[in-house]
């Protein structure tokens, strides 16, 4: 591969990681808080492109080269597809097959004192299986759906440590007045109360608490479809 088709690379793919921090893309990939690392390596590969480019152009002018094989350029064809085509967020098939990140909280803040409480999954799943801070409270709690191989629902958020590689899911078991018709991997926005009951991940034992739904109705997939939580 010659240094040209390096230097073309190298833009694109700091072309790719800045149009990625300038979008919601890069939530796809890595935590938010590490938006401002994307934006710099996009930044330095760009100009380490333009910097490959000027001194190839230089050294070319003062020697005659050996063109390189053209198929070296279809190297770009990954780097476009990263451009092009943006990755679905991990969903109800790994989260079924994915044991539960559940783990006892070090501390939680007070609630507030009207319902419902709106809380994410991670803090209501912590809440719910390590505390009794719920009981007689409304919550609104807002996850994708997943299935089991019985058909048991659960509201489930992907927890990121730092990038979509690392991520886990917590999940909260379902019961009282569920949708009609459960499709993996629709968001919704639940409200319900406490429920005492608390199982087993069949994958890794985990915790998993339960919600008593009141109501439901569907909602878009957020921004960013992982959960940061436990990383505030």
């Amino acid at each position: 591969m010659n240094r040209q088709a390096q230097a073309a690379v190298m833009f694109l793919l700091g072309g790719a990681l800045l149009h990625a921090a300038t979008t919601d893309l890069y939530l796809r990939y890595v935590k938010s808080g590490l938006r401002p690392l994307v934006l710099a390596a996009g930044a330095v590969l760009i100009a380490a492109a333009l910097a490959t480019a000027w001194y190839e152009r230089k050294r070319s002018g003062r020697h005659a080269g050996h063109p390189e094989p053209r198929v070296a350029w279809l190297l770009v064809l990954p780097v476009l597809a990263l451009i092009l085509i943006a990755p679905p967020a991990l969903g109800s098939y790994s989260a079924v097959r994915t044991g539960t990140a559940l783990q006892p909280p070090y501390g939680l803040d007070p609630l507030p004192s009207s319902d419902p409480v709106r809380l994410s999954v991670v803090d209501y799943a912590s809440r719910a299986a390590y505390t009794h801070s719920l009981r007689g409270r409304t919550v609104r709690v807002t996850g994708f759906l997943a299935l089991d191989a019985h058909g048991s629902p659960y509201l489930v958020r992907m927890a990121l440590n730092c990038c979509a590689a690392d991520a886990q899911p917590v999940k909260i078991g379902l019961t009282g007045q569920l949708p009609p018709v459960l499709r993996p991997d629709a968001w919704l926005e639940v409200t319900g109360v406490y429920a005492s009951r608390v199982t087993r991940d069949p994958v890794n034992n985990g915790l998993i608490p339960y919600l008593r739904v009141t109501s439901a109705r569907p909602v878009s997939a957020p921004a960013d479809p992982y959960d940061e939580t436990w990383n505030r």
